[in-house]
């Protein structure tokens, strides 16, 4: 892990204001994989656009995972009332505030992802630079106290925002006012290697190195854990989520447990150790192998499970891109989800998604349409769906058609970077 601040795409030198995004993490999961089309995206609209990735000990990453949690009602309310958890967040941001005010100038404007940077605001906006906040996180309006205890955590820099983004309008803190609240979906790259075009061929060639199929014809890039190859024909539900209790990949598991079908399961997500800012993930990774070697050895047979190493992040986009397309069905069973950025992906490669009836996955599927809506937490639910489209193949391929057509409308990068056109970079021009 760095000691500090580094930039991953630095500003071009152009004349003009700049826009910096800031981040804790340059590869695993869907805000870096954003950021790295964004950005580019903005650069060709001739912008000074750069991106900043942030340093964090494992004690911060492990506070603001808890703030994650709050926000999605699953937290501990009085954790952030700990004048020391305070003093932890603060310190780990003040000297990394200040690298970065020296990087820019009065005028500038940063855009701050995730509660991770939040608390850079203050000190960015008395320097003269303006800040957004980028919530991609869920809220939800079933634990008030605990997304409070968030809100409360964080009402001073709250004040110090030149606006703040956010994927739902249930999604935003009552103490930011209302024209400073700005709508922004997710969205993908279409020409980006986990999403643009594999022949069959392709993608068999690339489960083949991954190891699924074959044996591995690069062993440093993933570990494998299964007991036999994915046959050829075999049908195959697939989720792809990091390694995360929210995600319930353990929970996708046991459903897949009561399916009478011969069809394998593929649970994938970035290798735990290699994604710092997610210090849970080794532990959910192991309690998911758990679940696993007490399946019957007959399920157990069906059910792969893929960590995917970071080291080159071409490839492990190329290998998820792979696994979609593979995939008879894509689930995600979150239990909790601001958006679903994974739901997006597979609706784009025309898989029929059983997603979960929560957070931001609604926004995208309307069941029967374009996919099919689930409460993550009915079981029987779950496998009734999972079984009846193992056995309805022309439900899957229309499902999926709609899916593609939709994503195609209004989850585009095009449309992201549009959008923070509107409100950033018209900042920006005024000042």
């Amino acid at each position: 892990m760095t000691n500090g601040p580094n930039w991953v795409i630095h500003p071009v030198l152009s004349t003009g204001p700049r826009l910096v995004h800031v981040n804790t993490t340059a590869t695993g999961g869907g805000v870096a994989e954003m950021l790295h089309a964004l950005v580019r995206g903005q650069v060709a609209q001739g912008l000074r656009a750069g991106w900043v990735v942030i340093a964090g000990s494992p004690q911060f990453f492990a506070l603001t995972k808890q703030m994650h949690h709050l926000l999605h009602g699953r937290g501990v309310a009085s954790l952030l009332r700990d004048p020391e958890q305070s003093r932890l967040y603060r310190a780990a941001l003040e000297s990394q505030a200040r690298w970065l005010v020296d990087q820019l100038e009065p005028g500038d404007t940063v855009v701050l992802h995730d509660p991770q940077t939040l608390g850079l605001a203050p000190i960015l906006s008395d320097s003269g630079i303006r800040a957004f906040w980028h919530c991609h996180i869920g809220t939800t309006d079933e634990a008030e106290d605990q997304v409070s205890e968030v809100w409360r955590f964080f009402h001073d820099d709250l004040f110090h925002l030149a606006g703040m983004f956010a994927p739902h309008p249930a999604f935003f803190p009552s103490v930011v006012p209302a024209d400073r609240r700005h709508i922004a979906l997710p969205a993908i790259d279409p020409s980006s290697p986990k999403n643009r075009y594999l022949s069959p061929p392709q993608v068999d060639d690339l489960l083949a190195r991954l190891g699924l199929t074959a044996p591995a014809g690069d062993a440093s890039s993933s570990l494998v854990i299964q007991d036999g190859y994915l046959p050829p024909e075999a049908g195959a539900i697939v989720q792809i989520s990091r390694w995360d209790p929210l995600k319930d990949m353990a929970g996708v598991m046991r459903c897949f447990a009561q399916l009478r079908t011969d069809a394998h399961l593929i649970l994938a997500g970035a290798d735990p150790n290699e994604i710092p800012d997610d210090p849970e993930g080794r532990e959910v990774f192991a309690d998911v192998q758990l679940v696993r070697s007490a399946l019957s050895a007959e399920c157990r047979a069906r059910t792969h499970l893929v960590a995917l190493s970071m080291r080159d992040a071409e490839l492990s986009a190329l290998y998820i891109n792979a696994l979609q397309r593979r995939a008879d069905i894509v689930v995600q069973k979150s239990l909790e989800e601001g958006f679903g950025l994974t739901v997006t992906e597979a609706m784009a490669k025309a898989r029929a998604v059983v997603g979960s009836n929560v957070g931001g996955i609604p926004g995208q599927i309307t069941s029967e349409i374009n996919g099919i809506l689930v409460d993550p937490t009915g079981s029987d639910e779950v496998v009734a769906v999972l079984a009846r489209l193992l056995d309805d193949p022309t439900l899957r391929r229309s499902l999926g058609k709609r899916a593609a057509a939709v994503v195609a409308q209004r989850y585009l990068m095009s449309r992201l970077v549009s959008d923070y056109g509107k409100f950033v970079q018209a900042v920006m021009v005024q000042s």
